[in-house]
This record gives C-alpha cells, structure tokens and sequence, in this order.
C-alpha cells in the first residue's frame, strides 16, 4: 500500500511503497539520488546498483518505488528508501519550462503563469493556493460554528448586481444575461431563509483595472445575517471569520507558510475602528475626498501598526454617495452610512456594513437615483422585503488579495491559480 513522504519516518526498517513525481536526479561517484514528490513533501531514495536507470526517469516523470527506510539524518525528514525497486507510472516527462527542483522560482511572473500547469507544481509556486485552501476550511468552519448555513448562489444573471457598466454580458439562449458581480441580492433575500448565510464563489468584474491587485474573476468569501444591531455587529463577526481563518492557515498550511517564510500576524479582539472623517485626517487628505486612495489606505495601515500594534484596521462610515443603495445610513447623520472597509497590511481587504431591511426604505432610496422598485432589475430582489425582513447586514473578503497580503506578493496572480485580466484569458 501506498504511503505518503510525510509517513515515512514512522516507517524505519519496514518496507513502503512511495509515488510521485520524479522531484530531482542526483548523480555523484559512489552514488545517486532520486528525490521524489508527493502532495505531502518530498522523499530521498537512494540508488547505488545500476545508478545508470536513473536516465530512464527524467525529471517530471511518475513513478512508484518500494523500497526499505533507513535512518539518514542528512536526508528530509532524517530518512531515505534504500534498495528500490523504481516501476515507471509513464512514459518519461518532457522537461519542465522552469526548474522544478530548485528552491526558488527562476523565472518571471508571465513566464510561470504562461506554464501554470507545470509551473503550479513547485513547491513555492503552489505554497499560495495552499494557504488559500486553508483560509477557506477556516472561513467555513468559523461560520459553520457560528450557526451560519453554506449557500450557492446563480452566476449567471439577468440584471447587474450593483452597476450595468462594469459586468461581463453573454448570450443567454438568444436574450441578454450577465456573468454575477456579488451574490449580494440573493445573500439578503437568504437571510429571510436561515438568517445567517455565507457563499464561497467566483465574482466577475468587467473592471479595466491593470493593477497588480485586481483581477477579472476571483474567489469571494461572502456572509450575511440578520437580527443586528447595526455594522459594528457585522465587524465582530468579520473579525471571528479572519481568525478561523488564520487558525486553520496556521494548523493546516504550516508546511507552506515555512516555504514561503510567512509568520501569521494575529488580528486583535479589539480590531481598531476610525470614522472615515478622522481617516482622512490621518491619511492628510482633503476633508471633501469622498473615498480613500491607495496611499491613503497605507498611511492608515501604518497609523494602525504604530499606534496599536495591529495589521488590521476598520474605517467606518463611508460617505453614502460612494456606497451602494442598500446601504444603511448613519442615523445621526445620513451623509454617512452604517458601513466599512476593512484594511490589511495598508489594502482595502474587506467591505462590509448594514443593509436597509423595510421595503419602504428600499423605494425612497431608489427614487433617490431615479429608479423604480418595480423595475425588473429590482421588482424579484424585493420580494424578500416585502414579506419581512430583521435588520442585517454582511461582508465579502477577496480571497486572492487575502493571501497576496498575508504572503507579502507583490502580485495577487502570484497566488491565484489561472488569473484572469485585461490580458489574460489563457491557460
């Protein structure tokens, strides 16, 4: 039976058999090495008889290998496979666009992402998507832990979730459809359902952003509940998400956290909290911006760090001219609403707030803009509201940019597996 590298130390004197790929080859006088991967790591095999049937498995190719494990504390994990019988799984590989055996990515952005396929399989390239698979697991189970039920909600849409300028349109069987911006219509209309809801999706944004922290499609981590108070309820539990989410970085991606010499930062019980007018201030930016800039942004994060230790800061109360219409309004004040950004390492991380919940609300804020709530874009979104709906609220985090900053990538398409853009739609 097969065993995976990880297991191998438990395995001293006893015969195993391993598969992967050939890792790396390794020729010397008296003699040779095969280093061979697997999901869990990599594995020494040492081969001293006819060293010459290494030619046969260059690097990339299958294979399986039974062998004895002996003690080796120069070897990974302090042991190696002697007297192996190697058994190709396939044909020899082709060679790899990019040295897979070296510890570090010799190659450019484009290039790796050219080959992702292949390039995916260096132990620093994948690093990323593995932390990102983590914080998943940690998102789910902290809101699974706090009564929340998992939804999938339509991609495909018949009206722009936020906007008609910045969607994907496709032919929908001869009419007009649109690839989903947020799932946030059908996120409120749930909290009608089981009151407490997340998703965990793609997004499509037809924005003609070329920046190194916007992408066309990326992962959305999504949640929304009712019965609060107002969006400080919301950012508490943000914050509860963010910290399952390190937890299960921590407990279940600690082998490429090492990889990529990443410390978890903590985020405080206490996340610090500024009104947009004193973010302004801090930032040095005219009192009449109507929302932050980039360097704004990184002036606050640096505020935070300084003055209270935390890579996490929340600016709150974002003019409502800058936010969308089911936004809830500071009640003393409507020129400011009940909503946040949430800042991580100096980038906007998460958007978050209170929704309008009476249906009344809902059509004063829409005659506002000049729109009708029998309009189709709206008439099914209202239903929920009609019928009742408790106060609620909800935040979406960008699970790319949430790796990107925890990782230190300069890029976000460092860590996501295909990256789409503005120039981008392969492979």
């Amino acid at each position: 039976m097969r065993i995976l590298s990880h297991e191998i130390p438990s395995a001293v004197g006893q015969s195993v058999t391993v598969a992967g790929w050939v890792h790396r080859r390794r020729r010397l006088a008296a003699v040779s090495f095969l280093i061979l991967r697997d999901r869990s790591g990599l594995a020494q095999i040492v081969v001293k008889e006819s060293p010459e049937q290494l030619d046969a498995f260059p690097e990339e190719t299958v294979v399986e290998v039974t062998g004895t494990v002996a003690a080796n504390a120069q070897a990974p994990g302090g042991v190696e496979i002697v007297d192996p019988v190697i058994t190709p799984l396939t044909e020899p590989a082709a060679p790899p666009p990019i040295e897979l055996w070296r510890p570090t990515v010799g190659a450019g952005l484009p290039v790796v992402l050219d080959n992702a396929p292949v390039a995916l399989r260096h132990p620093v390239v994948r690093a990323g998507w593995e932390i990102a698979a983590a914080a998943m697991a940690g998102f789910r189970e902290a809101l699974g832990g706090q009564g929340f039920t998992e939804i999938q909600t339509p991609k495909i849409v018949g009206t722009a979730t936020e906007s008609g300028a910045n969607v994907f349109a496709l032919d929908y069987f001869g009419g007009p459809a649109y690839l989903a911006q947020s799932p946030q219509f059908y996120k409120q209309q749930m909290v009608g359902v089981f009151e407490r809801v997340f998703e965990v999706g793609p997004v499509f944004r037809a924005e003609p952003h070329d920046t190194v922290r916007h992408l066309a499609e990326y992962v959305s981590l999504d949640a929304e509940f009712g019965f609060i108070a107002d969006h400080r309820d919301v950012l508490a539990m943000l914050r509860t998400a963010i910290a399952g989410m390190l937890a299960a970085v921590g407990s279940r991606a600690s082998s490429a956290l090492e990889r990529l010499g990443v410390e978890l930062p903590e985020i405080p019980v206490d996340v610090p909290v500024l009104h947009f007018t004193e973010a302004l201030k801090i930032a040095g930016a005219s009192p009449d911006e109507p929302d932050l800039a980039p360097a704004d942004e990184r002036a606050i994060g640096e505020w935070a760090l300084r003055e209270h230790g935390s890579d996490f800061v929340a600016v709150e109360g974002y003019p409502m001219v800058k936010r969308p219409f089911y936004t809830h309004p500071q009640p003393s004040d409507p020129r400011w609403s009940n909503s946040f950004d949430l800042l991580f390492r100096g980038v906007e991380l998460v958007t978050g707030g209170q929704r309008l919940h009476r249906y009344s609300d809902y059509v004063a804020a829409l005659e506002a803009r000049g729109e009708s709530a029998e309009a189709p874009a709206y008439s099914s979104y209202l239903q929920a509201f009609k019928h009742g709906m408790p106060p609620h609220g909800g935040f979406a985090i960008g699970l790319e940019r949430f790796v990107a900053r925890l990782t230190g990538a300069e890029n976000v398409r460092e860590v996501t597996l295909f990256p789409r853009d503005l120039h981008r739609l392969t492979p």
